[in-house]
């Protein structure tokens, strides 16, 4: 029998090994994995029919004529709570097919996707875009194969993507209980060149390189004609940017400023609400504010948590009324970019 204890033990270390990926812990981390799943039979736990019977409500958001957004309500890890189900996904509906901007992650987030879909229009999901190789935003792949959608995304992305393999459909799984159900993974077909520029059933669309400033690989899709631009992870809304242990700082503010000189009228993201430009130009003063008060602190030899009181006592003021997690997210911003300096 497992036991909760054990549970929580192997959804920690999942959790640990797959979003940190911290070399010298990860060999540690992996053998201490085993040795729990070896004392107990975890296998019958997650294959729960839960998983067949998810109730989820995927209403589609009206952006603009053709643009359309499914908005998850769950922010943070894949969670039995959450079903997996933790970010957004955006389509446009062209004269030839819908061309649609993530796939949530996992095979059963896929499907319910393409009901939302079909609830605004009867057109086929023709072209898939993956912003980026975390797998909440593409292991619903699956759900598009027989639609013969050209699956699209960046070399750097699908490398990283075909290197964790099987993994991450396994450790969400656990992570949600078994709510995401088996997943079959499905990579990208066609990879982008930086700059890469394609007319998709009548409809211009640009595609930008962040020089993985959140993860290797990171695209945005900009469409220059109605000035709204998909943003995956590098873009945000009420939450702070996502820094991430393999994300490059430096280059997440250029490409933020990047953006903001589009002048985009129409934000969206890979979690949370649509949003505007001045969301853009917040979070680029905000990383940069934070990355220059690190740099000096550390050139002054102080230690994080004497930075981390610096940061609040000068950037708090400002940008606490403008994020949901100001408060949970700043230590976690000072301590990463620490690092990057050492």
């Amino acid at each position: 029998m497992v036991t909760s204890i054990e549970i929580h033990a192997i959804k920690i270390i999942d959790e640990v090994i797959y979003y940190s990926h911290l070399l010298k812990w990860e060999y540690m981390l992996k053998i201490l994995k085993k040795m729990i799943v070896s004392t107990c039979l975890i296998g019958s736990i997650f294959n729960s029919v839960w998983a067949e019977n998810a109730n989820f409500d995927f209403s589609v958001t009206p952006i603009v004529d053709n643009v359309y957004s499914i908005v998850s309500p769950s922010f943070g890890l894949p969670t039995p709570e959450n079903k997996g189900w933790n970010s957004n996904s955006h389509f446009v509906v062209t004269e030839k097919g819908v061309l649609l901007f993530d796939t949530g992650s996992s095979e059963i987030i896929g499907n319910e996707i393409k009901k939302a879909i079909k609830s605004v229009t009867e057109k086929p999901v023709r072209w898939v875009v993956n912003s980026h190789s975390h797998a909440d935003h593409w292991l619903g792949n699956a759900g598009f194969t027989d639609t013969g959608a050209e699956i699209i995304s960046s070399v750097r992305a699908v490398a990283i993507m075909k290197e964790d393999g099987q993994g991450p459909v396994d450790a969400f799984s656990r992570m949600t209980e078994g709510a995401t159900g088996s997943t079959h993974v499905v990579y990208p077909s066609l990879l982008l060149a930086q700059g890469e520029k394609r007319n998709f059933g009548g409809v211009d669309v640009e595609f930008i390189f962040s020089n993985d400033a959140h993860s290797p690989g990171d695209v945005l899709m900009w469409l220059p004609e109605q000035k709204i631009i998909f943003g995956g992870d590098v873009l945000s809304s009420q939450w702070m940017p996502i820094l991430t242990y393999h994300g490059d700082v430096p280059n997440l503010i250029d490409t933020l400023n990047d953006v903001v000189k589009l002048n985009p009228e129409i934000v969206l993201t890979g979690h949370g609400e649509a949003t505007t430009g001045k969301s853009v130009k917040r979070d680029a003063d905000l990383v940069a504010g934070v990355w220059k008060l690190v740099k000096e602190g550390y050139q002054e030899n102080k230690k994080p948590n004497e930075i981390i009181l610096d940061v609040s006592a000068e950037l708090g003021p400002l940008y606490r009324p403008l994020y949901d997690n100001f408060d949970s997210e700043i230590k976690r911003y000072v301590e990463l970019m620490y690092k990057r300096q050492q």
